[in-house]
């Protein structure tokens, strides 16, 4: 995997080859989303738990089965001192789902939480890229150091986000479309089932659009490293 901080020699002029850009865009990425081990995590607790529910019918053991593997997912995270979003994210989703089940005696309810954010994560990047300030610009940006030079300095890099943002949208509201009518209609196990199944395929096709829009798009602008450049000038006008 290549290096997130491996730039272009000017990303002001797009200087550099197109294969840096994507190396680029596809590293920041994965540091983003987690990769492919971020996807399973977030996936196979809501497996084992519907194969333990389907089996024995016990919401308790299925909740308490689920988050378990989540937290020891987590601290497994942190053996390679990984980080704490990538660590723990997964896990306060598990427990809100675990506690709502067991308290609600509704194994349904267990999904209910990460369906109710997925809904909401949909609404907000079509809400934002509606206002022109798109949310993967403001998730990105940080990661690909340009903050938010895309918005004003860099419209390639705004319309790349704007197109990106109504694709993980589009994608989660069908993902919900598909989800919420289970919910209320269909049972425990069925929901279950489905909702595993569609734990990865739509997150690795947002991910595969986003790598295909951002890595057409200008490079981004390095504000860190202007930053840092203006400091030694000023440093350097102060020696002389």
């Amino acid at each position: 995997m290549a290096s997130i901080d491996k730039q272009t020699e000017d990303p002001r002029t797009g200087e550099g080859t197109d294969g840096d850009s994507k190396a680029i865009t596809e590293a920041a990425l994965f540091e983003a989303f987690g990769g492919i081990r971020g996807m399973v995590e977030t996936t196979v607790p809501g497996l084992v738990f519907v194969l333990i529910y389907t089996i024995n019918r016990d919401i308790h053991i299925a909740a308490i089965a689920a988050l378990s593997l989540s937290v020891l997912l987590g601290i497994a995270r942190l053996a390679p001192k990984d980080t704490l979003k990538h660590a723990f994210s997964g896990v306060f989703g598990v427990a809100f789902g675990a506690v709502f089940a067991m308290m609600s005696g509704d194994a349904k309810n267990f999904y209910l939480p990460g369906m109710l954010y997925t809904l909401g994560l949909a609404v907000a990047y079509i809400a934002t890229a509606i206002a022109g300030v798109p949310l993967l610009g403001l998730i990105l940006g940080p990661v690909f150091k340009e903050n938010l030079s895309w918005r004003k300095r860099n419209p390639g890099r705004l319309r790349a986000y704007t197109k990106a943002s109504w694709a993980w949208g589009l994608i989660l509201l069908a993902k919900s479309a598909i989800l919420f009518p289970l919910y209320w209609w269909g049972d425990a196990t069925q929901l279950g089932w489905v909702k595993v199944a569609l734990g990865i395929p739509p997150m690795l096709l947002s991910v595969y659009l986003t790598w295909i829009f951002l890595s057409k798009a200008p490079p981004p602008i390095n504000v860190i490293a202007e930053m840092e450049a203006e400091e030694e000038a000023k440093k350097a006008a102060a020696a002389s």
